[in-house]
């Protein structure tokens, strides 16, 4: 697995209020599918419904504070590693598995049509493991998020075959 965070999802409890927190900041962001995304750096900040996002990960919604790694349940943020290839998404798996993490959604084709699964790591930090092709990596593996508003040809030209 590359040394790399691609996208760092907050799970929230309003969207409306979250991105006028943020928007609040500065920070300009695009709505998609009750989501919203920020481009930050060579990453994404993404805004999304708590409850979808422990369910997303394989986990249950946990309450809102904080009560330590071991607590159980859902602490409210995701973090994840896209990658090129389908393949690639099982490669990490393994050693996900190897390392003692723990798989807590199979890798599958999800309801959006990307690739993808999630994880624990032994202290229970969610991560998802994607092979999106809509969201191409640089050749070092940072992550430029597509124009979500602009059309199917627009978006091919942006972001490559």
């Amino acid at each position: 697995m590359d040394q790399r965070i691609t996208l760092v999802t907050l799970g929230v409890r309003d969207l409306a209020r979250a991105r006028r927190f943020y928007e609040a900041l500065g920070w300009r962001g695009q709505e998609v599918s009750q989501t919203v995304f920020f481009q930050a750096g060579g990453l994404a900040v993404v805004l999304w419904d708590r409850d979808l996002l422990a369910a997303d990960c394989g986990l249950p919604s946990g309450p809102s504070t904080p009560k330590g790694p071991n607590s159980g349940g859902f602490g409210g943020i995701a973090l994840a590693h896209n990658v090129r290839s389908r393949a690639e998404v099982d490669e990490v798996l393994v050693a996900v598995e190897a390392a003692g993490g723990t798989v807590t959604k199979p890798a599958a084709v999800n309801a959006i049509g990307f690739y993808s699964s999630a994880f624990t790591d032994p202290d229970g930090h969610a991560w998802e493991v994607a092979h999106n092709p809509g969201f191409p990596l640089a050749a070092d593996g940072s992550l430029t998020l597509p124009d979500f508003g602009a059309g199917p040809s627009e978006t091919r030209e942006q972001t490559g075959p």
